[in-house]
This record gives C-alpha cells, structure tokens and sequence, in this order.
C-alpha cells in the first residue's frame, strides 16, 4: 500500500520533478535554448504568482524577474526583494518555466504549450495556503480564467473584482506595456488595493 506523502513532500517531489523537465527540449520545434525550468514554492507559500515564462536575464541567473519587468511587479506589490523571494510569502510558478526565446524582433515568444498542461494543475493541489493568485499577462489570465475573462485583457484587469478576493488579473510589467499604462490612468488605484491585499497577507 503506497504511503501517503505529508504536503511538504510531495510539493518538494512536484518541484524537484519540474526542475529536472526537458520535454519541451525533445518538442517539435524544440526549445532553442537548454531548458532550465525555473519555479520558487515552498507549502507555507500565501501568494501565488503566475506569469509568463523566464526572459533572458531569467534564464541567466535561474531566477524568476531579475530584470527591469520584475523591478516594476515589485513596486506593484508594494514589496522588495527581500519579501519577493521569500517562498513563505511568494510561489512564482509560470505559465512556462523554460525561456522560450525570441522572435526575428528581439520579444520574447509566448510560453512553450507543453508546460502548463504538465504541471500547473499538479501545483495547484501542492499549494493549499495560497490566498491570493495573481495572473500577470494574457496566457495566465487565459489559462486560469478562460470563458470567465472579459472581451480582451483591458476589460479584464478592469473587472478585477469580479474574481473574487482570491485572484487578481494584471498586466504583464514589461515595458512593452509602458504605453498601456500611460493610457489607463485608472490602473494606478487598482495597484492600491493591491498593495493593500499584498500586505496584509504577508504581514498576517
């Protein structure tokens, strides 16, 4: 009879088994680059973040937004470093863990399709403390909210509240996105409430 694994475990077997992926290397096409999945959780994890995938600064160094995208999705949350790569406040689990490499004009391709369907799902059970899902960009927000989203992901970020107190959608931080932001003015108070959620969650 199998024994049943304490939570702990099996979220660790769950990111030691994402760690060691290269499905997507044997893919057609296959990843351009060596996969290096990249994915921070422990089970004390309260605010789970699902963006993109890694870009090149990512890549680089195995850590999640070490670039000028996550410097601004910090000052969203209203946190530091310090605070963001605490795994007992911050789960970053991607909508890919692998960069997928770039187009003929230097942006970053979407996800890699093979990724999400693997594990997100699995992740999910792993991480039962989660109060607060944030989904940064159009695949997660895709992928998590589906039918449930508005007409395109302006609307949606607008409508955040519909959602609940457990998932906020957003913008992905890049700063392809900076003529986005300028336009919508309204975001700026949005980010208030977020900070606010943000807070009182790792300050519980």
């Amino acid at each position: 009879m199998k024994k049943n694994l304490p939570a702990h475990e099996k979220l660790e077997g769950l990111l030691a088994r994402i760690r060691r992926c290269d499905v997507c290397a044997h893919a057609q096409p296959p990843l351009p680059v060596q996969p290096n999945p990249i994915v921070r959780a422990n089970q004390n994890a309260r605010i789970r973040i699902i963006g993109q995938a890694p870009g090149t600064l990512a890549h680089a160094s195995s850590m999640p937004f070490t670039d000028p995208s996550g410097v601004r999705l910090r000052d969203w949350l209203g946190v530091d470093e310090t605070e963001f790569y605490n795994e007992d406040f911050f789960a970053i689990t991607p909508m890919g863990f692998c960069f997928p490499g770039q187009d003929n004009k230097g942006a970053d391709k979407p996800p890699r399709k093979e990724c999400a369907p693997l594990w997100q799902d699995s992740l999910t059970r792993a991480l039962p403390n989660i109060e607060l899902t944030l989904l940064v960009g159009l695949y997660a927000v895709k992928e998590y909210l589906g039918p449930k989203a508005e007409r395109n992901l302006t609307e949606t970020v607008r409508q955040w509240e519909r959602y609940g107190p457990e998932i906020m959608p957003l913008p992905h931080p890049s700063w392809r996105n900076n003529g986005w932001i300028k336009r919508h003015e309204w975001f700026s108070d949005e980010l208030l409430a977020l900070k606010r959620r943000v807070r009182n969650i790792i300050s519980a």
